[in-house]
């Protein structure tokens, strides 16, 4: 079947990017659409944040890279329609395992080609390392958070490069999605700042939707809630429902 696999990228932490990946991927299913959340991060903070205890997940990503079948380490979740390859401490371990193989790059998309979902999308670490190569190496398109904040486009120029380089590779047939600006503050000029110059830099790549700076979006992953599940009317919960509408309309 034609799927879309997206790839959430940022080599910063604390940008919004595991929340991104749960609550676009939890609205895409909510829109009838059959999603494989791909936890690629060994702190496993997507698992979690589905409400599955990541310590206690027999079959992981880690095994999947190894050459476990993609069927025998997916779990469903509370959300219909969302399953997700779980992730634990474990998986840091690939990355040095991955080293000596060959065709090392390649490892997640060839586990992912057994995949019939709608979308898959794959919530990689905060690194450009071997991981995060296999995430974009098996990706269609990227989409990249970026805090509203004045370092914003710091390193964004390397993960560009990192990208280009993937597509002069492994992957000649990756795309940007988009970028999404993440903890706007509207109340700061600082965030109208970095808009203007995200949006000066990158063009018609920014979603038109911003997420903002929000506590109830802070507090759903402690409780292993997506936002929608959490409080539905909050904020966060309206900025992420557009936004996958966005990204639908773009995939």
């Amino acid at each position: 079947m034609t799927q879309k696999i997206i790839a959430v990228v940022n080599q910063k932490g604390g940008v919004g990017k595991t929340t991104t990946t749960i609550n676009v991927a939890a609205q895409l299913a909510n829109d009838k659409n059959s999603i494989l959340l791909v936890d690629l991060d060994p702190q496993g903070n997507a698992t979690s944040g589905l409400g599955l205890a990541k310590e206690q997940a027999k079959q992981t990503t880690y095994d999947v890279l190894g050459g476990m079948p993609l069927a025998d380490a997916v779990q469903e979740t509370h959300v219909a329609q969302l399953f997700v390859l779980p992730a634990s401490a474990d998986l840091a371990g690939a990355e040095v395992e991955l080293v000596g193989r060959t065709r090392r790059e390649f490892a997640l998309s060839q586990a992912l080609q057994s995949a019939a979902y709608d979308y898959i999308i794959i919530d990689c670490p905060p690194s450009l390392g071997l991981l995060t190569i296999n995430g974009l190496t098996a990706a269609s398109q990227v989409l990249i958070p970026v805090q509203a904040e004045y370092y914003a486009l710091e390193g964004l120029s390397q993960l560009l490069n990192t990208i280009q380089a993937v597509r002069g590779s492994t992957n000649p047939n990756i795309n940007l999605l988009g970028i999404v600006l993440t903890m706007f503050d509207k109340r700061n000029s600082l965030s109208e700042q970095v808009q203007a110059e995200v949006r000066n830099y990158f063009g018609d790549k920014l979603f038109q939707t911003v997420i903002p700076r929000n506590v109830r979006l802070a507090e759903a992953p402690s409780y292993g809630r997506t936002i929608y599940e959490h409080d539905r009317w909050s904020k966060g919960a309206r900025a992420y429902k557009a936004l996958a509408k966005e990204v639908r309309d773009r995939a």
